[in-house]
């Protein structure tokens, strides 16, 4: 699967657009000057944070084309095109999903699946996948990729980006508050400078702790699309082999910061592992055996 940095970036620009015309329209300041009225900055806060979550899942699956030169096959011109084709319809018969749009793009050993809805997504597959694997492990690929969008994932992950938004706009805005007044001598002027900076850090912070929770689920359905793959295949053993070999590559460069969440490779070590869309490939295998 193949879309966080992207989705989170489309996420965080649309929240910072509708953050400006909210303040240049005097929401902000309407807020701070009457007291932040917590109901009315609920509102505001989801109005903020479920914007950016919701336009980014609706076009997830554009900027995946965009962004990594994807090329959707309308009719396949190979043999490889068409068992990859082919494979996918099963896998989304399998899975009772609808046919994704099928799309191959060059790079490193990876894959992606987007989209908002279940039955109108894309999966995509890298050349690299394509000439490194057996038929049988891209098939488990393809079956991990089939199990995110049968499992709905982007639509949960939407949900939980947009939950961590709101309360990321939320509590940044009544530190801020309190803060101001604190610093104030004033309690009967607007906001002032104080709100203003205070809102801007307690946003990157909070912002940052948000991030935790998002990589938290994205490594957390890893786990269920592996087993999706297994599921879907009669066997665990293809994605054992399939997530053996990816163990032994590079972490694929050519994808997309904003979308190395969603690929099927990926990970983190030390501090970064709290960030990591994806867990260790020796975690995800051991799962896959029982052993986790």
């Amino acid at each position: 699967m193949k879309r966080i940095i992207l989705f989170l970036a489309t996420n965080l620009a649309v929240m910072l657009v509708m953050s400006v015309v909210l303040s240049l329209l005097g929401v902000n300041r309407y807020l701070s000057a009457n007291g932040l009225q917590l109901g009315t900055l609920m509102v505001y806060s989801l109005v903020v944070g479920f914007t950016g979550a919701i336009v980014s899942l609706l076009m997830s699956k554009q900027m995946a084309k965009w962004s990594t030169g994807a090329r959707v096959i309308d009719a396949p011109s190979s043999s490889t095109e068409l068992w990859l084709v082919d494979t996918v319809k099963k896998l989304a018969d399998s899975a009772g999903i609808a046919m994704p749009e099928v799309a191959v793009y060059e790079g490193e050993p990876n894959a992606f699946a987007t989209g908002a809805f279940k039955n109108s997504a894309l999966v995509a597959v890298s050349t690299g996948l394509l000439q490194g694997m057996t038929k049988d492990e891209v098939e488990a690929v393809l079956g991990h990729e089939i199990a995110h969008v049968a499992n709905g994932d982007m639509v949960t992950l939407t949900l939980i980006q947009g939950v961590v938004n709101t309360f990321v706009v939320f509590l940044a805005r009544v530190v801020g508050y309190v803060i101001d007044r604190q610093l104030s001598r004033d309690n009967d002027r607007g906001p002032g400078i104080g709100y203003a900076v205070t809102v801007f850090v307690c946003e990157i912070v909070f912002g940052i702790l948000a991030s935790m929770i998002v990589a938290w689920f994205s490594r957390y359905r890893e786990f269920r699309a592996d087993a999706g793959s297994a599921k879907l295949l009669g066997s665990p053993q293809p994605m054992v082999k399939a997530l053996a070999r990816l163990g032994g590559l590079e972490p694929p460069e050519h994808m997309p910061q904003a979308f190395k969440a969603f690929g099927i490779n990926g990970g983190g070590g030390g501090l970064g592992a709290l960030f990591a869309s994806h867990p260790p490939i020796e975690e995800r295998i051991a799962a896959l055996r029982g052993a986790r």
